[in-house]
């Protein structure tokens, strides 16, 4: 019996410990992850809000664009998302096999993307000059 008991105190505090970071994660596990699948999930997210808000710009853009400049930011867009998909899989291969190749993945694509949102910001900005 007096094995049983710290066995049984163990399970309890561990199911415990996963009860609550489950009800953390269903709230928002990005207020504060604490573990390496949160911590992908939300460079998941960051990226996917970055690519909304690029899409948005681009979008924008494109709209002030005769057809030939659309044509060619197409184009261009095109080119640039081939290089990002294909830099961030380099950067990612660093980490091959590893609990944390999602992060760096998706951190890679926030970033780049970030990046030539504020491009396209900018590109628009001087039309509207």
């Amino acid at each position: 019996m007096n094995k049983i008991a710290p066995a049984l105190l163990l399970s309890c505090a561990l199911l415990f410990t996963a009860a609550s970071a489950q009800k953390r994660a269903a709230q928002n596990p990005c207020e504060d992850p604490q573990t390496q699948v949160e911590l992908n999930l939300c460079a998941d997210r960051k990226f996917k809000a970055a690519d909304a808000e690029l899409n948005r710009v681009y979008n924008q853009l494109a709209a002030k664009l005769e057809a030939g400049g659309r044509a060619k930011l197409k184009a261009a867009e095109a080119s640039w998302l081939k290089y990002r998909d294909d830099n961030c899989a380099y950067e990612e291969e660093l980490y091959e096999g590893g609990s944390m190749q999602p992060l760096i993945y998706s951190s890679c694509l926030e970033r780049m993307t970030k990046s030539r949102t504020t491009e396209l910001r900018g590109q628009l900005k001087d039309l509207n000059q």
